[in-house]
């Protein structure tokens, strides 16, 4: 071992008189070996970077990797959003903080299923691609499911989602992108941030607005402010690139692009039966799978002799959406990880807006139908025009409530119809905008609307009744005819704090006028603003009848007396 040394030493400090190209000569070895290791090095760095390392390298990330496959970003590597882009040597840096996973896979001190943390902030990673400044129109989004009748029958609804962004200095700065332009902080109590009792964020003037999960009990002085998280994209868009969809939503995809063909019978209702099974392992469940050929065999021979390829062909791309997407070994599934987009399969949006986070005048963060998208529209095979209702105009003050849509079901009467068509209220028929069955026939577990404490400060919030139209012959006066006959009709818009400034559930308020001057000009009904509404050529909300308009002319040709 003492001649490898001393020959060692030679070879890198040769004695005087050596030739000089040995004395170069270690020199040149140090160099090529040095480039060599650079040159591994810097392969050893990409590789490990690339997604395929990331994927197929750790045995615990199949589930993940399979979903990444076939999610819209596909194409970004792995190391662009969890150890996000920087100077190599920060990235190297963070990259030496993840030695953590390789201790717990070399030890299998490792949990399932697998779960990220410490992700980088979205301002370092999303919005290099992403700009929520920049506004993004309103888009139309068609969702389409099938029956479990035997015909599979398909429905499809249609909203117009409103994405908005932009900036506020611009006059825009709105729609579910305005979560992103405005600072909002939030505190959430679990790890997956699915339960958030405690909401902030910060108005133009400075002013700081609070809001509290009034089911929470909890107390805001308790809270740590560096336990506070800002709002940013993955706050909803948790699961773009990891997205495992529920068996519902997996077999519609299937059907509605063409690889499960909509003619199998009674296809819809078995292949979601079969891959919402529970088993130990994916082998069983796929065999579990492979059943549906002897369902058909046995209960549609007929078709089955005929149709034996499109069975086999919906058995085998069942079985490779399984694949993708169930891992029981590894306990990930669609349940696995909520998803924070929508608020059907998980709490998502209903985190804060679900009706019971109240500020400090009992006012809600807004849960309402048509502030991130329009009012759904349900469509069957035999409508052929589907008509999306879109508000342009002015709303009745009992709709600029914060907690309407919680209580609209509440305050229901003839009232609505002035803007409403009203057959089978609260029903799922699609007969009226009151019988939406995208509304009705779904069972929304994750809104307040039952909250027990909400209850009490709804009670208090519920407008009266409205007077009912007058009957039979009554004094032509305010108080025996019109302020009954107006307070029916226009009170909803126009009562306290009503539109334009005009209130006509009382006789001095509706002789003030509006904001645009005097309404009623006594004995003159040509020159009265509130005829001329009622009687122009464009139709106001609330239309009085021809008798009603009839009555109100005389009323005012009388002087319109109190």
């Amino acid at each position: 071992m003492k001649k490898f040394f001393h020959k060692i030493k030679l070879f890198f400090f040769p004695p005087a008189g050596t030739p000089r190209w040995l004395r170069v000569l270690p020199y040149a070895v140090l160099g090529v070996f040095t480039l060599i290791l650079l040159t591994a090095g810097a392969y050893t760095w990409e590789y490990t970077n690339s997604p395929e390392f990331c994927g197929t390298s750790c045995h615990t990330m199949p589930p993940e990797y399979t979903a990444y496959l076939t999610s819209p970003h596909a194409r970004i590597a792995c190391v662009d959003c969890h150890i996000g882009k920087g100077f190599i040597a920060t990235r190297i840096t963070r990259k030496a903080g993840d030695l953590k996973h390789v201790v717990k896979t070399a030890f299998k001190s490792y949990e399932f299923p697998i779960r990220a943390d410490d992700l980088r902030p979205a301002r370092e990673t999303c919005e290099l691609c992403h700009f929520p400044e920049k506004f993004s129109d309103d888009s139309l989004r068609r969702i389409r499911t099938y029956g479990d009748d035997k015909a599979n029958t398909p429905e499809d609804i249609y909203l117009s989602l409103k994405t908005g962004g932009g900036s506020a200095r611009q006059g825009l700065g709105k729609g579910i992108h305005w979560h992103i332009e405005n600072p909002i902080y939030y505190y959430a109590s679990d790890p997956e941030e699915q339960e958030i009792p405690y909401v902030k964020y910060t108005l133009e003037d400075g002013t700081v607005k609070e809001y509290i999960d009034i089911e929470s009990g909890i107390d805001p002085a308790s809270i740590n402010p560096d336990e506070l998280k800002e709002m940013d994209c993955i706050t909803c868009h948790n699961r773009i690139t990891h997205l495992v969809t529920p068996p519902e939503e997996t077999i519609d995809g299937l059907i509605t692009t063409g690889q499960i063909s909509s003619d199998i019978p009674d296809i819809r209702r078995q292949a979601v039966a079969l891959y919402s099974g529970v088993f130990e392992t994916q082998q069983m469940g796929l065999n579990h799978i492979a059943g549906l050929e002897g369902y058909y065999q046995t209960y549609y021979p007929e078709y089955y002799a005929e149709n034996q390829d499109k069975i086999s062909q919906a058995i085998q791309v069942l079985q490779d959406a399984y694949s993708n997407s169930v891992y029981p070994e590894q306990n990930s599934d669609w349940t696995t990880h909520p998803n924070n987009i929508g608020h059907q399969n998980s709490p998502g949006c209903f985190r804060c807006h679900d009706g019971k986070h109240l500020d400090q005048d009992n006012k809600a963060i807004r849960l309402e139908c048509n502030l991130c998208h329009s009012i759904p529209v349900t469509a069957g095979p035999n409508d052929f025009v589907a008509e999306l209702e879109i508000n342009r105009g002015v709303e009745p003050t009992s709709h600029l409530n914060e907690n309407w849509i919680t209580m609209h079901h509440l305050v229901y009467n003839e009232s609505c119809a002035s803007c409403h068509t009203m057959d089978d209220p609260g029903g799922t028929s699609n007969t009226s905008f009151c019988s939406n069955s995208a509304c009705h026939g779904s069972v929304w577990t994750y809104a307040g609307f039952d909250a027990p404490k909400l209850k009490a400060v709804l009670e208090s919030q519920l407008p009266g009744e409205p007077t009912p139209s007058p009957e039979g012959p009554k004094a032509l006066t305010y108080t025996e005819s019109i302020g009954p006959m107006l307070t029916a009709r226009c009170g909803v818009c126009h009562g306290e704090n009503g539109q334009m400034g005009l209130n006509v559930t009382s006789y001095a308020s509706l002789m003030e006028g509006s904001q645009n001057g005097p309404v009623i000009a006594v004995q003159d009904p040509q020159n009265s603003l509130l005829v001329q509404k009622q009687s122009g050529d464009t139709p106001h909300f609330a239309q009085l009848t021809a008798e009603e308009l009839d009555l109100m002319i005389q009323w005012i040709q009388a002087g319109a007396p109190e």
